[in-house]
């Protein structure tokens, strides 16, 4: 039974929230954009219907465009990192490989994460992987 209240409460909790909410739960803010974006503590989280590959690509595609400085690169077989100074802010995207053509990408902008620019950064992402 209580199980089934605590249930309950989280949908209500959803639904009142709308598309643009966040809610805090154990210290961790989680928040849904349009059903596309993840928001978790100052990372913004998208997956892209893309091989890891591709998405890697088309991330260092970005942070060469967007001129970043002090780049560094940590690649691995499922995962990637890329580190970077964006104009004085610091800038972090991780690649995680989740399933054939499926991939999670996860941006954090400045100290405590910039919403604007962490999408900033993942429409340029999505722009080079729709590129031919």
């Amino acid at each position: 039974m209580n199980r089934r209240k605590l249930y309950s409460l989280f949908s209500i909790l959803l639904l009142l929230t709308g598309c643009g909410g966040a809610i805090n739960i154990n210290n961790k803010v989680v928040s849904v954009s349009s059903g596309q974006f993840v928001y978790q503590d100052g990372n913004l989280i998208s997956n892209y219907k893309a091989d890891v590959n591709s998405v890697w690509a088309a991330c260092e595609k970005t942070i060469i465009e967007l001129k970043a400085k002090d780049l560094q690169k940590e690649r691995k077989i499922s995962t990637g990192k890329i580190k970077a100074n964006l104009q004085e802010e610091k800038v972090t995207i991780y690649v995680e490989y989740i399933a054939t053509n499926l991939t999670a990408v996860s941006v954090f902008v400045g100290v405590a994460g910039n919403n604007i620019a962490s999408r900033l950064i993942h429409d340029k992402i999505a722009n080079y992987l729709n590129k031919p």
